[in-house]
């Protein structure tokens, strides 16, 4: 039975002669990458100060494996570059795109040369005028420090990878669990691998197997809490415990952009060409012979059922994911359209009906003025709409103002109003709702509410883990679930679901080149 690649690591830092390596004996690894789902189906723009990159040593930060006296920290002399990781939203502008790449091969230059590169990407990135921007970036890495160095790249299983892509890179894993409770889990195994390969002279994997998979679905249909997901996923562990095997791994790709790289791709690496080839014609088979047993990941209805159902319900707090312009999916995360439709029913317009808390809406007019005003004061201002107003029109709140928080990384200002019986949640910039901390910050209690709405899709898991009872509303936006609705022209097709009647694709294994 072959190790894993992190026992073989810990083995020979720690019972092997480590202690005597010097500094100028250990390999030389850069570390670098950019991380956006970029939805063309919404109209913002992501631009570079939506990345929050780090630089050089600060990207340390970033990984909890790579603290000063960690195992991993001394295993290599590490070279961090750039690693910008912004929340999901619209196509990256190309001057954005342009200047944190150059940012990132300025620094490449000044290190090299390398034996490898850490290259930590999400995998749907989209560029205003470019097409596979990961493909784009790593060519252009590869132009920099050469064929040689080993790259192992680490991915979000809602990524693409492009043949190119999967050429010059060597190593290549991504996430096994949707929600992503093991994303710094993945990223420590793409090191480890890196690791291995480099310091037992194994080099770079004698192949590189890769099948694309005609299905194109949304994370809220293929999420690993439920089947079949679940078995899917559950498959690849086992295959990459075999001698000859290093990693395994199938993307689903990302649902929301328009490109023809957009659809899933089981790839698996290893020195043991029958094994690799099996294995990867398995996870392929067993993900298209699955095809049609995914389904939502929890009830799912129109927004009027889905309230209805909240007002009805005894169960509390009774969670609602306003999914359609999930800015945790690429939603430009200001559509007005469901909290218009909830400030209009009139089980809300009084201080004593049900008690929900609507996280968020953008609002930067309101919060400058909250400031001013303070807590307690009543407020009248403009909120949403003013990057994707296609559904709805910008909202003019009028409550009163129960908290005010500044400072977020994310959100700047936030600010609560109350209006009926609706806490808002307005945000100078537009920011996710994913922890309870998140609300208690603001003096809200999550868990005493009869209804929280949240923009989201599926529920990450601290919401997961406080939901009395939930449901996710269909509603519009940048980020629709109902993909049969969405305009696409560039995707490969057929492609299932959209040509459901489809032929069996040919799901047997494709060699990539080696990148050198």
């Amino acid at each position: 039975m072959k190790l894993i690649p992190i026992s073989l690591l810990l083995l020979t830092l720690i019972s092997c002669n480590s202690e005597q390596e010097t500094s100028a004996e250990l390999p030389k690894i850069a570390i670098a990458g950019l991380a956006i789902e970029s939805s063309t189906f919404s109209p913002a723009i992501s631009e570079e100060d939506a990345f929050h990159a780090k630089y050089d040593d600060e990207v340390f930060a970033r990984y909890p494996f790579f603290e000063p006296d960690s195992i991993l920290r001394s295993a290599a002399n590490w070279f961090p570059t750039v690693v910008g990781k912004s929340i999901p939203g619209g196509a990256v502008s190309k001057k954005a795109y342009e200047s944190l790449v150059k940012k990132t091969l300025d620094r490449l230059k000044k290190g090299m040369p390398y034996d490898g590169v850490f290259f930590d990407i999400h995998g749907a990135m989209s560029v205003v005028g470019l097409e596979d921007p990961e493909g784009d970036f790593i060519i252009r890495i590869r132009e920099v420090i050469g064929k040689e160095p080993i790259i192992s790249t680490s991915m979000d299983l809602h990524g693409n990878v492009s043949p190119r892509l999967a050429e010059n890179t060597d190593l290549i894993t991504c996430y096994r669990m949707a929600p992503h409770e093991d994303a710094m889990d993945t990223k420590r195994r793409a090191v480890t691998n890196l690791l291995d390969r480099i310091k037992s002279g194994k080099g770079k994997p004698k192949y590189k197997a890769w099948i694309p998979v005609p299905i194109l679905l949304p994370g809220e249909k293929t999420s690993t809490r439920v089947e079949p997901a679940k078995s899917i996923y559950a498959a690849i562990d086992p295959i990459t415990k075999q001698e000859g095997i290093i990693d395994a791994a199938i993307w689903v790709g990302y649902a929301w952009a328009d490109e023809p790289r957009n659809h899933a791709v089981v790839m698996v690496t290893g020195d043991d060409k029958e094994k690799v080839t099996q294995s990867a014609e398995k996870l392929a088979k067993k993900f298209w012979d699955a095809r049609n047993e995914f389904d939502f990941v929890s009830p799912v209805g129109s927004l009027s059922e889905s309230l209805d159902a909240a007002i009805q319900s005894t169960k509390h707090p009774f969670l609602i994911s306003d999914s359609g312009d999930n800015p945790t999916a690429g939603g430009a995360g200001d559509v007005t359209w469901t909290l218009k439709e909830i400030l209009d029913r009139p089980e809300f317009k009084n201080a004593d009906g049900p008690n929900l808390i609507y996280a968020s809406i953008p609002g930067p007019e309101l919060t400058k003025i909250a400031v001013k005003a303070g807590v307690g004061a009543e407020i009248e201002a403009l909120v949403g709409a003013a990057v994707d107003n296609r559904y709805a029109p910008p909202i003019k709140l009028k409550g009163t103002i129960e908290s005010i928080k500044e400072g977020d990384v994310n959100a700047g200002v936030e600010v609560v109003v109350k209006v009926g019986s609706v806490h808002v949640i307005v945000t100078e910039k537009r920011k996710p709702y994913h922890y309870i901390k998140d609300f208690t910050d603001l003096n809200l209690k999550p868990t005493e509410a009869d209804i929280v709405v949240v923009k989201i899709g599926y529920l990450v898991p601290e919401l997961y883990d406080i939901r009395a009872d939930w449901i996710m509303a269909l509603t519009p936006g940048g980020v629709n679930q109902d993909l049969e609705r969405l305009d696409y022209k560039r995707i490969k097709r057929p492609m299932f679901p959209l040509d459901k009647d489809m032929e069996e694709p040919d799901l047997s294994v494709q060699f990539i080149p080696s990148s050198n």
